[in-house]
């Protein structure tokens, strides 16, 4: 997850046919995300968002001393 992702967790998301989605775009807060999700659903009413939290919580470290 690059830095960008880091500080911007809350994400619009398109939906897909096949289960797919596609991230649309990212925000800092998630009144900013919603303020643009309201913008989006005014524009074209037919294509479902919706809002994401994604915290990009990194693989944890390992914990093994090495020798």
């Amino acid at each position: 997850m690059s830095y960008y992702e880091r500080l911007h967790p809350w994400c619009i998301l398109r939906f897909l046919p096949n289960m797919k989605w596609l991230v649309l775009a990212r925000f800092r807060r998630r009144n900013d995300a919603e303020a643009h999700l309201r913008t989006l659903c005014y524009l074209d009413a037919t294509i479902e968002y919706e809002i994401a939290f994604d915290p990009g919580l990194a693989q944890p470290e390992s914990t093994e001393q090495k020798a």
